[in-house]
């Protein structure tokens, strides 16, 4: 994880966002006096909300456990 101001990364703002994708990491981003951002690449955007969306139904949870303890047994490859 990097930590930039905010008149460095709109200074360097291509090279931040390469960054970002290049090395599958975040960059937050400060402002004196005003709340941080987080800059992630749209591939690990998109892999935390469908975590998040498989998440928030209790049926799924159960379901994943399942499936996880059947492939630690063996049962599924």
């Amino acid at each position: 994880m990097r930590v930039i101001h905010f008149s460095d990364a709109t200074q360097r703002l291509h090279q931040v966002i390469n960054q970002v994708v290049n090395d599958c990491d975040v960059t937050i981003i400060y402002c004196e006096g005003g709340e941080a951002a987080v800059f992630i690449s749209k591939n690990k955007y998109s892999s935390i909300m469908e975590t998040l969306h498989l998440l928030k139904s209790p049926a799924n949870v159960k379901h994943l456990d399942r499936s996880l303890s059947q492939y630690r047994k063996g049962q599924i490859k």
